[in-house]
């Protein structure tokens, strides 16, 4: 079934599909490394390491945001109705 209805029920081969599953790949893998930033800021006692940790949790919020709107405005392009501007 590889007509451009089987597209239309998301069974995998629509490419806009695929790239919306690579970018929530990546939104979890970046909040995995956010959550252990924050671990390391809350539970290390080395202030050195704790400046260090505070600045990657910094980093990997600015990173997280960034990508949220990307996931946002690419499942908003593929709503009915939706518009790439």
């Amino acid at each position: 079934m590889r007509n451009a209805d089987a597209r239309e029920i998301g069974n995998g081969e629509d490419p806009n599909r695929a790239a919306l599953l690579a970018l929530h790949a990546e939104r979890e893998a970046l909040e995995r490394r956010l959550a252990l930033a924050r671990q390391q800021r809350l539970y290390l006692s080395d202030p050195a390491a704790i400046a260090a940790a505070q600045s990657a949790e910094q980093d990997l919020l600015v990173q997280l945001d960034r990508l949220l709107t990307r996931i946002r405005a690419a499942e908003y392009r593929h709503r009915p109705g939706g518009r790439s501007w």
